[in-house]
């Protein structure tokens, strides 16, 4: 069926008021606050991963980089250990990373650190990223990926499915369960969130008094959605030696092959 001329006009107009729109709101921003507060246990007495150098460049310079070079980013929080502020701040300056707005000390547990990142947020912050330090192998495209997704379903997370068969156990390592590993996924981060979502769950857990393991599950306790975004195997987490020497080998296999 042919619009009529009033239906022209008036679709004319919407499209009109749609682009003055577009053009005099402002952006809704989004942010990353990167959770660098924790206290490198595992990786040695006396050691900070967060300033171990993988090719030259240290831990946390590569994971704030990701960031710096993603367009959806607008800026930076960096939650740190009580007493690294300034070196962190020296770190940014050498670097020349124009999006880290402030960098601030975390609490007892990586949840009260993700929360007081969010706590330092614009207002007017729509989207948040909140991503491990040590994940210093994240790259652009995999942070752009989940924040397209997060933009659409409130709330998506880096992950990849599992490649071993899942054994669940009793407490004398007895097997009780096999998980289907078809629906089995291990969340890695960026967690992006709309950040009212974010707000509201992180409040309730605070309210209930619950810890939990990352935060999806923030989300996860009240009933809500998160969409899991395929961003395959090499965004690991440093923890250990071991993973120094991986994430040496995947860093200098990017190279080699121009990623």
């Amino acid at each position: 069926m042919k619009k009529t001329s009033t239906q022209k006009k008036a679709a004319r107009r919407g499209k009109l008021m749609r682009l003055i729109d577009a053009v005099t709101s402002p952006r809704k921003s989004a942010a990353a606050v990167i959770v660098a507060a924790g206290g490198s246990t595992r990786m040695g007495e006396g050691v900070n991963k967060q300033f171990i150098e993988l090719r030259g460049k240290p831990v946390l310079a590569l994971t704030v980089e990701a960031f710096e070079k993603t367009d959806g980013i607008d800026y930076i929080i960096v939650v740190v250990r009580a007493g690294d502020e300034e070196a962190v701040k020296e770190l940014a300056a050498r670097y020349g990373f124009k999006k880290v707005r402030s960098v601030i000390a975390g609490g007892g547990t990586r949840q009260e650190s993700a929360i007081r990142g969010v706590e330092a947020l614009d207002g007017d912050t729509d989207m948040v990223a909140i991503h491990d330090g040590a994940r210093c192998l994240v790259t652009p495209e995999m942070i752009t990926a989940v924040l397209e997704t997060a933009k659409k379903t409130g709330a998506a997370s880096a992950g990849s499915p599992v490649k071993d068969t899942i054994k669940q156990v009793s407490f004398f390592n007895v097997v009780e369960n096999t998980p289907d590993r078809t629906k089995l996924w291990a969340a890695s981060t960026p967690q992006i969130f709309k950040a009212g979502l974010y707000r509201a769950a992180a409040y309730y857990a605070e309210k209930d008094g619950a810890e939990v393991t990352d935060d999806n599950a923030l989300l996860e306790r009240l009933g809500g959605k998160v969409t899991m975004v395929d961003c395959g195997y090499t965004n690991i987490k440093i923890t250990t030696p071991e993973d120094v020497a991986v994430a040496e080998a995947l860093l200098r296999y990017r190279e080699e092959n121009g990623q």
